[in-house]
């Protein structure tokens, strides 16, 4: 899942026009501490409630009183755990997402995120990925399902990621065992591409504290 598929339709951005009382209204409305700050799609920085209370009047134009304004953001192919990343690092409730010509696309709140998450909330669960490389017309997941289960392991999670105009597809699959020897070799037996996998190491010990990380920042 890439960031582009994140992005929220309810949460709009500020103009540097507006007032710091619209932006605590926004934010009260859609319940996030945070609003980006967007002029004619340029991106000009991430506002906060604490901003907001520290104005000696609330009815200053957003642009008048803040000339520099942090910009955190991520763009819109990056991988929903560095979404997580950023939430966790840059201690934020709104992540604006712009394009690779830096044009500002959207945003994604931590509600909304956290409603995605839910999908791969099994990172946490001990086992093995693998990622699969092939073309749309070519996936099943029933079959990919049976494969693993054939190999006495179960599909804990899974997910689809492509490049625009491309007719290939990548399967990330989280797989209820580490040792993943006998499934890679069903796979291949199958003709599948295995572009890569992963089972104890870095790669899997990052997921986890990647998604630790965002859950303490929920429970401070």
């Amino acid at each position: 899942m890439r960031a582009e598929e994140l992005i929220s339709e309810i949460i709009p951005p500020l103009k540097s026009s507006e007032t710091g009382e619209k932006a605590l209204n926004w934010m009260n409305e859609f319940r996030v501490n945070h609003l980006p700050v967007v002029d004619d799609g340029e991106y000009i920085g991430l506002i906060s409630e604490n901003d907001i209370y520290d104005m000696a009047d609330p009815q200053c134009k957003i642009g008048e009183c803040f000339q520099n304004l942090p910009k955190p953001f991520i763009y819109t192919n990056r991988h929903v755990y560095e979404v997580m990343k950023i939430i966790a690092d840059a201690k934020i409730t709104v992540v604006p997402i712009l394009d690779e010509n830096n044009h500002y696309m959207g945003c994604t709140d931590l509600l909304y995120l956290m409603s995605q998450i839910t999908a791969i909330n099994s990172i946490k669960e001990p086992g093995g990925i693998l990622v699969l490389v092939m073309n749309t017309h070519d996936y099943s997941l029933t079959q990919i399902a049976r494969i693993v289960e054939e190999n006495n392991a179960k599909v804990l999670s899974s997910y689809i990621t492509s490049a625009p105009e491309s007719t290939e597809i990548e399967v990330t699959l989280k797989i209820n065992t580490t040792d993943l020897d006998r499934i890679i070799q069903t796979f291949n037996r199958y003709d599948y591409l295995i572009k890569a996998s992963f089972a104890k190491g870095r790669f899997q010990e990052d997921l986890k504290r990647r998604y630790d990380e965002l859950m303490n920042y929920l429970n401070m």
